[in-house]
């Protein structure tokens, strides 16, 4: 039984007629449509109950993100959201909903469980040190997959972190995956928040991370409000771990990359 029929079996119908939707780099994303005429989007992926999880938590938070309609250990069946595929009207909507988002807070930096991108695992043990939490889970991980040189700048920077990043930063729920391929919209609404790598940890990574081939613009920023002094120098230290994941998934094109962020964190 492939995904699609998974999906309409769960969800106690039959399948009428499937494709396949953009994205999904890491797994197959399709969206179905069942003899009812119900419709919804399909996925994989490392570990569906994992991400079901993370979705109900985006929702709980009062952020964007589709309903989880049935989930077991292979699919992950979710609602059908509009996507207009354009970014240009939604910066301010975007911020405000990440303010949501990060005002959910945890006791702990971390998730419940280990995720993955593809082959690259997502430690994710919870842990009261965010440095630590930081240094061990997110930058010395990838020690053992880079070359000899790279894994001793992520060496040198990891002892440095107290001098580059908050010691308890506030656990925000975090989006983890956070680049513009994850945000559907509609119209000058985001009208979700797909594909999460979620997590406890300071809410600068998920801002970071929509740096790591672009820039939000000022109404993103206005919209969000307020962030800590040195927001704009931790960045660099925060955008390294979706750089480290680029590098070890899609190879040495992302080596420049992976090297400028070392060299702007001073390692």
């Amino acid at each position: 039984m492939n995904q699609a029929e998974r999906a309409a079996d769960i969800l106690g119908g039959r399948l009428a007629a499937v494709s396949h939707l953009s994205g999904g780099s890491l797994s197959d994303v399709l969206r179905l449509r069942l003899e009812d005429g119900r419709e919804a989007v399909v996925k994989g992926g490392p570990a569906p109950r994992t991400e079901a999880a993370m979705l109900n938590a985006i929702r709980a938070s009062g952020a964007p993100a589709p309903k989880v309609l049935a989930v077991d250990d292979t699919v992950l069946v979710l609602e059908l959201l509009p996507d207009s595929e354009s970014l240009s009207s939604v910066w301010s909507d975007l911020g405000r909903a990440l303010r949501r988002l990060h005002a959910a807070e945890g006791k702990e930096y971390g998730w419940d469980a280990d995720y993955a991108f593809a082959s690259v695992v997502i430690e994710n043990a919870r842990n009261d040190d965010w440095l630590r939490f930081w240094g061990e889970k997110r930058l010395l991980t990838s020690v053992p997959f880079v070359s000899a040189d790279l894994a001793r700048r992520l060496e040198r920077l990891a002892v440095r972190l107290p001098d580059l990043l908050p010691a308890h930063p506030k656990p925000s729920l975090l989006h983890g995956d956070l680049w513009t391929g994850n945000v559907l919209t509609d119209g000058a609404r985001v009208s979700g928040l797909i594909d999460p790598a979620s997590y406890y940890g300071d809410g600068e990574v998920d801002l970071a991370m929509l740096h790591l081939f672009g820039a939000p613009p000022e109404a993103f920023y206005d919209a969000y409000g307020e962030l800590s002094p040195g927001w704009r120098e931790r960045r660099a230290a925060y955008t390294l771990w979706p750089a480290l994941v680029h590098l070890r998934l899609f190879g040495a094109g992302y080596r420049g990359l992976v090297e400028g962020l070392l060299s702007a964190c001073g390692t």
